[in-house]
């Protein structure tokens, strides 16, 4: 019976702690470096365009929410940077898979 609740709460933790992000890209002087996920290529090529212009490091997570992705940056992009990614962040290439319908 011990084993049972020590697998029950082994899983607890994995859900809770493990980050699971829909897209993780990792970027080295405006360069993409690394891809895991699914890139939208519109998205992408406006990306590389971003990061060509304004050289910079860090990472890029896209999480997928209840209501809707939701991005996350390191700490090393600057503010601007950000900005320019989430005004061409495609919100409907990253769509919930709940299967609802609006309206």
């Amino acid at each position: 019976m011990l084993y049972v609740i020590i697998i029950a709460a082994l899983v607890i933790f994995w859900l809770v702690a493990v980050d699971r992000p829909v897209l993780k890209v990792v970027f080295k002087q405006g360069h993409i470096e690394k891809i895991k996920g699914h890139f939208p290529n519109k998205f992408q090529h406006n990306v590389q365009e971003i990061g060509e212009r304004n050289p910079f490091d860090g990472e890029m997570k896209v999480y997928q929410l209840r209501t809707g992705p939701k991005l996350v940056f390191s700490k090393q992009v600057p503010k601007k940077v950000q900005q320019r990614i989430r005004n061409v962040f495609p919100h409907q290439g990253f769509s919930s898979k709940s299967g609802k319908k609006a309206g």
